[in-house]
This record gives C-alpha cells, sequence and structure tokens, in this order.
C-alpha cells in the first residue's frame, strides 16, 4: 500500500496545478494509494506510526525537506521503528522550494519522482544523528568562533566561512565525494580565505556559542552537539541520476 504524506504548505492554491499533474500521473502509472494532508492534523507522528502499523509498504513524503524530516522524525527510535526498516520505503515528490535531499537522490521534478517510484531503485541510507534530531543531507553552522573536536584533536576556527558535516551530497557541482552508506560522515570546512579543510569522520563535537547548528537546512539545534552516524537506518526509493555511487 502507497501512502502520500502531503505537507500543509501544499494547500496554497500555488500548488494546485503541480499536485494535479502528480495525481493524473500517479494514477497512469496505476500507484494510487491513500493520501493523508498534514494541514489540520495535531498528532503528525502518531498519524504516520499508525500507517506503519497498518502494513503500509510506500510512505511518500510529498513537500520538500522539512516533509521528509518530519516523517523521519515520527518513525525513528519508536516501538514501530523495526517494522519501518524491515518492511517500509520511503518515496520522496517534491514540489516547490528546499527539496536539497531529493536532489541528492536524483529527482529533480514531481513528474520525474513518479517514474522513479515506479521503477522501485532502492537504497539503504545512513542518518545524520544530533541529540534527538536526525539528518539526510548535513548539518551547518558558521565557522568564526566554532570547536570541533574529533576523537583527541581539536579545532579552533576564527575566519568566517561555513562548516559542513555532510552525510548526503546536494550539488552535483560539488568536487568531494560523499558515500551516505559507508558509515561515515565527511566534515568540509570552508573559510573567506579559500582554505578547506576535509575529513571523513564517524563522530564529532562542535560548538558555537554565539550560533545556531543547522540541520538539513531547517532545524536549528544548539551548541555543544554531538553529531553520529547511524548506518543503514532508511530504505529510500532513488534515481538513477543520484549524487552518489
Amino acid at each position: 500500500m502507497h501512502v502520500y504524506i502531503y505537507d500543509e504548505y501544499l494547500n496554497k492554491s500555488k500548488y494546485n496545478k503541480a499536485i494535479n499533474r502528480v495525481e493524473i500521473r500517479l494514477t497512469d502509472l496505476g500507484l494510487n494509494g491513500k493520501i493523508i494532508r498534514l494541514g489540520g492534523i495535531k498528532n503528525i507522528k502518531g498519524t504516520i506510526q499508525n500507517e506503519v502499523r497498518l502494513g503500509a509498504k510506500t510512505i511518500i513524503a510529498v513537500g520538500n525537506n522539512q516533509t521528509v524530516n518530519k516523517i523521519i522524525g515520527a518513525i525513528i527510535d519508536t516501538e514501530i521503528y523495526s517494522d519501518f526498516q524491515k518492511k517500509t520505503l520511503l518515496g520522496i515528490i517534491p514540489i516547490g522550494d528546499d527539496n536539497s535531499i531529493a536532489a541528492s537522490f536524483g529527482i529533480k521534478d514531481e513528474e520525474e519522482a513518479c517514474n522513479i517510484l515506479l521503477a522501485r531503485r532502492v537504497e539503504k541510507i545512513d542518518l545524520g544523528l544530533v541529540g534527538r534530531h536526525y539528518f539526510l543531507n548535513q548539518a551547518t553552522i558558521a565557522s568564526a568562533g566554532t570547536t570541533i573536536d574529533i576523537d583527541d584533536y581539536s579545532l579552533e576556527i576564527a575566519e568566517k566561512g561555513e562548516v559542513q558535516i555532510i552525510n548526503l551530497l546536494s550539488d552535483p557541482k560539488e568536487k568531494i565525494s560523499s558515500n551516505p552508506h559507508d558509515g561515515q560522515l565527511e566534515l568540509l570546512v570552508r573559510t573567506r580565505k579559500k582554505d578547506q579543510t576535509f575529513l571523513r569522520i564517524k563522530k564529532i563535537k562542535i560548538n558555537n556559542p554565539q550560533e545556531k547548528l543547522i540541520i538539513d537546512g531547517i532545524v536549528e539545534v544548539d551548541t555543544p552537539a554531538e553529531i553520529d552516524i547511524m548506518q543503514n537506518k532508511v530504505n529510500v526509493i532513488v534515481g538513477k541520476d543520484r549524487l552518489f555511487e
């Protein structure tokens, strides 16, 4: 059974045409399923968990990065996670802005997303972990004033720029390599002086009293924060043009 989770922002009229195109295409492909609209639902977590209990084979996030984050946050670390991991796939239909996660999986637009759902190409994907929060793409923080601790090594950054802890690449022009199912994260530090540091890590501690750590571009977390990796946590339907092997 396919369950389509429509994010609340899709209730705006400017998204009507895109949604109509999606629904027509899904019908043509024989991918009809249950639609759940998050607008007006108070217990989002309970609603999604209930669909997994009822045997949902594929849960599709219709929306953006935040939609994907809501679904993952509703599933991980609950009593139904083992069933979700064994029996349920996660799909994405991107609509609107902030869809870097879909781009990482090779899903460029809503029409292509429908074809990718039909092809059903599946990859096991790692999740980044920050406290009780999870991320698929990356966590970022301004570099100036940030301290990074890795095992017994400590790095203090004075220059302005950005620190990225990457699980999934979202920019096809990026020249670093990142594999979201190798049990490692990539640490990339770039400053305005064009200095660059690149390391592969499994665990890291970030601290900056003046800045927030931003997860998948949407969730703000206070520091100090420990960032860890959880290997092969989610089965995701991906496109052939995904940004990883």
